[in-house]
């Protein structure tokens, strides 16, 4: 017989939904305790960026963007099509605004701005050239105490020796260290401070982007009373009478039957979840990899759990996962890692090919972009995959993928395999089995408008996001691009990867999960990735994924709590 614990509300995961429904409802004064399958706290929010798209928050008004709640609705209307679900998406734009002042006010939570950000499509209508995106503010790891060994570490390959570098101006400085002196001095002054940290406390010490986003949730919830129990994954969920009630969980101390008055699911949805994947991935890929970009820990656990108490997983979506293009990093260890492609994209003098050396995409466009459109143009039965190409002077400026830009040496990402290079574009072509006369004939016309600043095949730079992507101290008249004509020249293959899963429960304006008739199940709900996608498996913008998981699991934890007006 498991032994038994009560409280009021139980969260299952504990990145940025699970912990914002679990905070939101504790402060409201529900008893909660928060169970994760790992033994880090985190999730894939702690491995991810940290941006989150919220519309209309307190940040982009008190810099004096003020918009109505018609223009973002008019932006989603006309990127969603017909996957436009007017409840989910007005619970979500009325609620943002208050999930962030209610963090800022109330919790260990704060956030930096991104209002320079544009959204991702600047010619759809109500598409905003800011105001939309905040990040969590950098955190002294040392104000969690004894939660810290508990916190999920940065992604490795997106980190410098253990040390996160934050988008924006910390981004810039590190780019910019051979050009400026006082980028140089930023980044001397980061990487002493980190060395010490390292030395003191055996890890990096000043948290930025999801890191410390989790932190600050996380310490906010144990400010609260929230319990949270790591090593602890959930089994299968507790249903009387057609009411959860709770879920048996796996603990160090044997099964326990915890029973709650609501559940929350937030356990990461399915990007580690092979048969899920090989169900729901598009059939030109399921025979190919898929490098997901989430922990191991992602595995399909609360869409499982959701399914055997009546929900139901959406498959009707855009994409049933947030697309990224990924390129797999041999680490000497022997371990295998996976490396998101989004920050060298947009910059002058890249281009992105197809084994037949041909582009196929504006390369500044977002991340989920490039890679729909990388399987769209691969033809059938052959390996989705395409090529990011450039030349020595690219790579020694901004780095291509895992291999860093100067001072680092490229030397040992050549010797691994991790890039190709070739000392003309016949042989990088050879190297990576790439047509040779295709990829010629490919760079010679990219470089014959590229000189003077214009891509007329894809249009490259043609939007606010594009230039945002860009390079604002490149000569040139356009940000975006420059020619490719200095050898050798570089290549790193790039695959189809996800920054997470769409494709989850059903559910209402209040997180809660629907049955097959379209009935919210007594005492469920969802969020983050364990819902389906609030933008039906579209990506409008970057921080999609993260807007939607704080803001739904704020709205759960009112909701669950019976909260009426706003904190």
């Amino acid at each position: 017989m498991p032994h038994s614990t009560d409280c009021d509300v139980l969260v299952i995961g504990s990145g940025a939904a699970g912990l914002a429904a679990a905070v939101t409802a504790a402060w409201h004064g529900q008893k909660v305790i928060v169970v994760e399958k790992d033994p880090v706290l985190g999730g894939a929010t702690a491995w991810s960026g940290g941006w989150a798209w919220v519309p209309r928050n307190p940040l982009a008004r008190r810099a004096g963007i003020v918009e109505d709640i018609e223009q973002a609705r008019t932006y989603l209307r006309h990127e969603l099509g017909e996957q436009y679900d007017a409840e989910r998406v007005d619970a979500f734009l009325e609620a943002c605004p208050h999930m962030v002042a209610f963090f800022e006010k109330h919790t260990a939570l704060q956030f930096a701005e991104g209002n320079a950000i544009p959204d991702m499509h600047g010619d759809t209508p109500g598409a905003a050239l800011g105001g939309h995106q905040v990040i969590a503010a950098p955190y002294d790891a040392r104000e969690v105490g004894a939660l810290l060994p508990r916190l999920r570490r940065t992604m490795r390959e997106t980190a410098f020796l253990g040390m996160p570098i934050m988008a924006g101006a910390d981004l810039a400085a590190f780019l910019n260290l051979t050009r400026s002196p006082r980028a140089l001095l930023h980044v001397c002054k980061r990487f002493a401070r980190h060395l010490y940290h390292l030395a003191r406390y055996g890890r990096a010490m000043h948290l930025v982007n999801g890191v410390a986003l989790v932190a600050r949730l996380a310490k906010s919830a144990a400010d609260l009373g929230v319990q949270l129990q790591t090593s602890s994954p959930a089994r299968r969920l507790l249903v009387e009478d057609g009411k959860v009630v709770g879920a048996v969980v796996d603990t160090a101390q044997g099964q326990r039957s915890i029973r709650a008055g609501a559940v929350v699911l937030a356990a990461g949805g399915f990007p580690n979840d092979s048969a899920r994947r090989q169900q729901l991935l598009p059939e030109g890929i399921r025979a190919h990899e898929h490098l997901a970009l989430p922990p191991p820990g992602c595995s399909g656990d609360g869409l499982r759990l959701g399914e055997a108490a009546g929900g139901v997983v959406a498959t009707d979506l855009k994409s049933p996962v947030a697309w990224a293009p990924v390129s797999k990093v041999a680490h000497r260890d022997g371990s295998v890692g996976h490396f998101p492609h989004i920050i060298e994209r947009g910059k002058p003098g890249i281009i992105g090919v197809l084994a037949n050396g041909k582009r196929f995409v504006n390369e500044a466009h977002g991340y989920y972009d490039y890679v729909s459109a990388m399987l769209a143009a691969v033809p059938q039965g052959e390996p989705a995959c395409s090529w990011l190409i450039c030349d020595h002077r690219f790579q020694r400026r901004y780095g291509l993928g895992y291999a860093r830009p100067a001072p680092l040496p490229v030397g040992p990402h050549v010797r691994s395999g991790y890039l190709k290079r070739g000392a003309t574009l016949e042989q990088l072509a050879a190297a990576c089995g790439i047509d040779p006369a295709g990829l010629s004939a490919t760079v010679a016309a990219f470089n014959s408008h590229a000189r003077n600043g214009q891509d007329p095949a894809f249009g490259r730079g043609s939007t606010a996001f594009n230039r945002k992507q860009g390079d604002p101290r490149h000569p040139g008249p356009n940000p975006c691009v420059a020619p490719i004509e200095q050898g050798p020249f570089y290549a790193v293959k790039v695959q189809p990867g996800c920054f997470g899963t769409f494709a989850g429960l059903r559910t209402d304006g209040h997180a809660r999960v629907l049955d097959a008739s379209g009935q919210a199940i007594a005492g469920l709900y969802a969020a983050g990735t364990d819902m389906a996608s609030v933008f039906g498996g579209w990506y409008p913008s970057g921080g999609i994924n993260l807007g939607p998981a704080l803001t739904f699991g704020y709205v759960a934890g009112r909701h669950l709590s019976g909260a009426k007006g706003y904190e």
